[in-house]
């Protein structure tokens, strides 16, 4: 990598930096990682990252998931 390509590397990283610093910790934000998954930043202190067919698998067990949540309401809790 040449000087110049390390320059313009370097500047997109402090865009994107300053664009995650900016978002709301309760907005959530999308971003391709560098082995091309997908990573959901706003959740947590770290982002949730899984590669695009275990978000599907994901989203399309999500209604299980929501009955699950509703059945077992009294012994999950939820963070302040």
């Amino acid at each position: 990598m040449g000087e110049e390509d390390l320059k313009a590397e370097l500047e997109k990283l402090r865009a994107e930096n300053d664009a995650l610093k900016k978002a709301s910790s309760k907005e959530l934000a999308m971003k391709v990682s560098e082995k091309g998954a997908l990573s959901i930043y706003g959740l947590g202190r770290f982002p949730v990252t899984l590669y695009k067919e275990q978000w599907i698998r994901l989203l399309d067990f999500s209604g299980d998931i929501r009955t699950f949540i509703e059945n077992n309401n009294e012994q999950l809790k939820a963070k302040t």
